[in-house]
């Protein structure tokens, strides 16, 4: 019984409302910490492979001698057909897939965005297994043209090659499709679209032949030129459309395989030199983090993934002595190891965090730091609902009605006053009106929320409608409107229907509960999108702390109250910078890159890859900014 009565006096107890700002820099403060140890030896460990089946680098590779000189051949054919028409191109490499026995289909596809004409053409091949039953299918992959834009004149050559030479061995229990795309996004995402049977006939043409389910799927890049370039490592990447990942098994498989029995290093993240210390980790698992909060298609691979197929792209780099027999061989013993799948790949993770090639760490181990900083949200939406249903502390208007009986000017008295207990059992005298409990008005907080995260909706649809030339020209004007709209509405509420102190705090109240759940879930899916957005929008949670109170506050010193337009203005002033729109123009400064073609990528995944991270960034980040704002620019119209 004493513990129920020491609990309903805590909830009695006016200072607990003192305790949410700390509590929720706090969970910031540690789910940043726990995300800055992760890199240490005994917060990540060494990549395994899970799957027993697949037994990489147990075989022998015969990819040498005189395949050699049909890759040349092969590549000098590429270097022919760079600068032919889609047509002829496709046509030409049909023909050489024909010439080894194989079923060869072609697909056109076309897509609108941002103005622009996505058009390109595919041709694929179909080995059936000789010990296959057509259920089950992998793919090798090479995009005609690679993400930077250069002919894939090796990697292209290496497919044909591959090709010719799988078809002369009998031991393939699974069908495997050659597929080379007209580009590294849209070709293989009309591809697998087509595949699966969910693609728009108005746009691209469906698959004439296909095989079964697909296991798996690795890409080659390798714009060698055309008389070839040795290299010196194998670069992987593994990040999906979304920030989706494929099987770790894939990917320790391919490692395993090019170094251990290749002898060919393996980096990721595009950290081309790896010392394997402290900072090195970090650095690769930030740009992973960055890589998967933009949720945009890194290779020919990431349009595979949502569809369940683990898939990876390997990608030359450097000056080295590796040369095309030594990636073939690492293909065929990746391919011998896929071979022998019994089932899909499931055993390991799906959700993980890569130090280097060799360790990383799973989604038990980093999930809290973006709960962490999602709950801190959550903890202040609590504390501003008791707050709005508690009685604000004013002074009782009788006792400052002027006693005319005994003097001319009126006496200042204190609130009225009551006896209450404490958690600890101490008497304290408390203002009566912050024990009372005051019914909540939610009608205008309510509408006000819904209609900032409709407001999201129209820069969502400006920046995936608008054409190229456009695009700059729309995201400034966007950028000035963003940033002008929370002053404009409060001053709109001062002059029409200006909020009361608890409807205020139940807009914020509100507007918090929604970040804090939405994050949450998102954290789920995208960690690092989740912590990303968390991050830059802490600040949201503390705007009541640092904003001043309204003016018919007592409970303030008085140099607050007669600097509260300034105080209110520096907020405003800070929170103006961190507007998604200016976030995003000065991450677009700080990496060197043209807004537009930011623009223009996101406009793209949109409509060919399905990319959800513009929906977070306007109808939840941007929304929970602009009430923020208005809160806090209400100060300078009261």
């Amino acid at each position: 019984m004493s513990l129920i009565s020491a609990l309903l006096a805590l909830r009695r107890d006016p200072r607990i409302l003192k305790v949410p700002p700390y509590l929720s820099a706090l969970c910031i403060l540690v789910g940043v910490v726990w995300l800055l140890v992760l890199p240490l030896n005994e917060y990540s460990r060494n990549t395994y492979v899970s799957e027993n089946a697949l037994l990489p680098g147990q075989v022998h590779t015969y990819f040498t001698g005189s395949e050699h000189n049909i890759f040349r051949a092969y590549r000098h054919e590429v270097a022919a057909l760079a600068d032919s028409p889609v047509h002829e191109r496709t046509q030409r490499l049909g023909d050489i897939f024909r010439s080894s026995n194989l079923k060869v289909a072609t697909q056109k596809y076309e897509y609108h965005s941002s103005g622009r004409n996505i058009s390109n053409q595919n041709v694929y091949a179909i080995l059936h297994g000789p010990r296959a039953d057509a259920t089950e299918a992998i793919v090798l992959i090479a995009a005609w043209r690679n993400m930077a834009g250069e002919v894939n004149h090796s990697g292209v050559a290496l497919v044909l090659t591959l090709a010719r030479y799988f078809k002369r061995w009998s031991l393939w229990s699974k069908d495997i499709i050659f597929l080379i795309s007209g580009d590294s996004t849209s070709g293989p995402q009309a591809w697998v679209d087509a595949y699966h049977d969910s693609h728009s006939p108005e746009s691209i043409e469906p698959l004439s032949i296909k095989s079964g389910a697909l296991q798996g799927a690795v890409a080659v890049d390798y714009p060698a030129g055309p008389w070839g370039h040795r290299y010196d490592k194998l670069h992987v990447v593994y990040d999906g459309v979304n920030g989706q990942l494929p099987n770790l098994d894939l990917f320790n498989t391919a490692v395993s395989i090019a170094s251990g029995q290749m002898g060919i290093g393996c980096t990721l993240q595009r950290m081309w030199k790896h010392d394997d210390s402290y900072q090195e980790r970090l650095q690769t698992m930030l740009r992973g983090m960055i890589s998967q909060g933009l949720g945009h298609a890194s290779g020919p691979h990431s349009s595979f993934i949502p569809y369940h197929v683990d898939a990876i792209t390997l990608q030359t780099v450097g000056d080295g002595w590796h040369d095309e027999m030594s990636l073939g061989r690492t293909v065929e013993s990746l391919f011998r190891s896929l071979n022998n799948l019994l089932e899909h790949l499931h055993q390991s993770f799906f959700f993980y965090l890569l130090m280097q090639a060799n360790r990383f760490v799973s989604i038990g181990t980093y999930l809290p730091s973006a709960m962490l900083v999602a709950v801190n949200f959550s903890i202040t939406s609590i504390a501003l609902w008791v707050q709005s249903g508690r009685g604000a502390s004013v002074p009782n208007p009788a006792s400052t009605t002027p006693n005319t009986a005994s003097d001319s000017k009126p006496k200042a008295s204190t609130p009225d006053m009551t006896l209450a207990r404490t958690a600890t059992g101490a008497a304290t005298l408390i203002p009566t009106a912050s024990l009372a409990i005051t019914e909540r008005h939610l009608f205008l907080p309510l509408a006000f929320i819904l209609t900032s995260h409709f407001l999201g909706l129209l820069p969502l649809y400006i920046f995936n409608k608008t054409p190229e030339p456009y695009l700059r020209l729309a995201f400034d004007t966007t950028t000035v409107v963003t940033t002008l709209l929370p002053l404009a509405t409060a001053l709109l509420f001062s002059k029409f229907r200006r909020p009361t102190s608890q409807e205020t705090i139940l807009m914020q109240c509100f507007s918090l509960l929604l970040l804090g759940m939405f994050l949450s879930a998102l954290a789920t899916l995208n960690f690092s999108l989740s912590f990303l957005v968390g991050i830059f929008a802490s600040p949201l949670t503390f705007v009541r702390c640092i904003s001043p109170p309204p003016p018919n506050s007592t409970s303030v010193p008085g140099l607050v109250m007669r600097n509260r337009k300034a105080i209110s203005g520096a907020v405003v002033g800070l929170l103006v910078l961190l507007n998604p729109l200016v976030v995003i123009r000065a991450a677009t400064f700080y990496w060197g890159k043209d807004v537009v073609d930011v623009l223009v990528q996101a406009a793209e995944g949109w409509h060919v890859w399905g990319l959800w991270t513009q929906v977070v960034i306007w109808l939840v980040w941007w929304p929970a900014w602009f009430a923020g704002s208005v809160v806090v620019a209400g100060g300078l119209f009261s």
